[in-house]
């Protein structure tokens, strides 16, 4: 059920009236601040705490390699006309499906209730006197709202008004807490591996902007109306923007952690490590700018990082029940699009608003979080592989099968997120 503009079919963005690539720009910028969230706040703000801005590069890295995998979704879609998940069962078989259905139920359930306790932290920072199940569960039901009674075309809209909040906020913050510019750009060009960091950098690594949520752009350009080899340099521009704002903003997190945390013996527990930020960026300002700004500089820092976890909410509420919907409709053999009044679209929208606020009442947010870290890793080198075995066929694929250097960075894509989620595992049974 496509919402796009029925001039935007055909342009590139490079052609057309000035501005008008940014009214084309959308689904890549959903999918990468969709990607960024609790996952990324916790892995960057641990990092910062631990080892300083020396890993900020390992930043970089993730989020370029996750612009590979999510171009290869895309360039699947594009080339056969068909979702990755009817490719998964044409081509590798439905029992490849039914267990990616399993794990996705399962994620679901984990990854809702990660990103209410995350909502409720971010809320809960800003206005403390209502608790964090509180703020989740109020978060989870106006994302329901949102998605249930609006159109892709409004949810694309909030999303941009998010993104530019969390971006120009966090980029403000840390202009604020005024970091020590040489060691941000050595952390930033030269790569380094300090002694007890290798968790840390996987951790890192696969905490950048995706996870199952990477399918959900086959469905949103879908709905713009991309469709046919012709919207590939777009799909490019449209992954290379948003992933870039995806890298700025994990670079901004881990700067402004190491600005504030570095020497404390790690990040303070709860809501804590983000109010030790917050203080610390109040007092920067005051001392910078007096005491007039201080407090308005506290409150931006909050609000971004409120804007970072919302999005990352709202877009898995839109989303991924269009995964489940096409899952169910692939089954039944059905040749129509997913409809989002659909009831098994609207139906897994309700499963992941409701169930979920069940781990809002274990109290324990960063566990909760954690938790949604380690399943959502273990999707990444799942999706590497199967990308491997199906964009590289010319039988399929045709020219836009996967070459050099898209082949090379889906290689290292898969080893890396292999490790990432071998050592995620080990970690959970240590």
């Amino acid at each position: 059920m496509s919402s796009t503009d029925p001039t935007d079919h055909g342009r590139s963005l490079t052609s057309g009236p000035p501005g008008h690539w940014l009214r084309l720009l959308g689904p890549g910028l959903a999918v990468a601040a969709t990607g960024v969230g609790a996952g990324d706040l916790l892995a960057a703000m641990l990092a910062g705490a631990e080892f300083g801005e020396i890993l900020l590069w390992v930043i970089i890295l993730g989020a370029g390699l996750k612009f590979a995998l999510n171009e290869g979704v895309a360039r699947w879609q594009l080339a056969t006309e068909t979702t990755l998940i009817e490719g998964w069962g044409s081509h590798i078989g439905i029992g490849f499906q039914l267990g990616f259905l399993v794990y996705l139920v399962l994620w679901s359930l984990i990854v809702a209730g990660g990103l209410m306790s995350a909502c409720g932290v971010a809320a809960h920072a800003l206005v403390p006197t209502i608790s964090i199940g509180v703020w989740g569960a109020l978060h989870s039901i106006a994302a329901l709202i949102l998605v249930w009674f609006g159109s892709y075309q409004r949810f694309e809209t909030v999303m941009k008004g998010l993104i530019a909040l969390m971006v120009l906020t966090l980029m403000a913050s840390v202009i604020l807490v005024g970091p020590d510019l040489a060691r941000v750009f050595r952390g930033l060009f030269v790569p380094a591996l300090p002694n007890g960091s290798a968790t840390t950098i996987l951790s890192l690594m696969g905490g950048v902007g995706g996870s199952v949520t990477m399918l959900s752009y086959g469905y949103w350009i879908r709905e713009k109306g991309w469709t046919g080899t012709r919207w590939l340099g777009t799909v490019r521009r449209d992954l290379g923007i948003g992933y870039t704002l995806t890298g700025l903003f994990g670079v901004a997190m881990l700067v402004l952690a190491a600005t504030a945390l570095v020497g404390l013996g790690g990040m303070p527990p709860g809501s804590q490590g983000l109010i030790v930020c917050a203080d610390a960026l109040q007092e920067g300002a005051a001392l910078r700018f007096g005491d007039g700004l201080a407090l308005v500089a506290r409150s931006v820092f909050l609000i971004g990082l409120w804007a970072a976890v919302f999005t990352s909410t709202l877009g898995v509420w839109q989303g991924v029940p269009y995964l489940f919907a096409d899952f169910t409709r692939t089954l039944r053999k059905q040749t129509h699009e997913v409809d989002e009044a659909s009831w098994t679209y609207r139906g897994y929208l309700l499963y992941l608003a409701f169930p979920p606020m069940v781990f809002l009442v274990l109290d324990r947010p960063v566990w909760v979080i954690k938790l949604y870290t380690l399943t959502g890793g273990l999707f990444m080198p799942v999706l590497a592989a199967s990308l491997l075995w199906l964009t590289t066929k010319r039988a399929i694929m045709g020219d836009l099968r996967t070459r050099w250097p898209s082949l090379a960075a889906m290689v290292t894509a898969l080893a890396l997120f292999a490790l990432i989620a071998l050592r995620q595992v080990m970690d959970l049974i240590g």
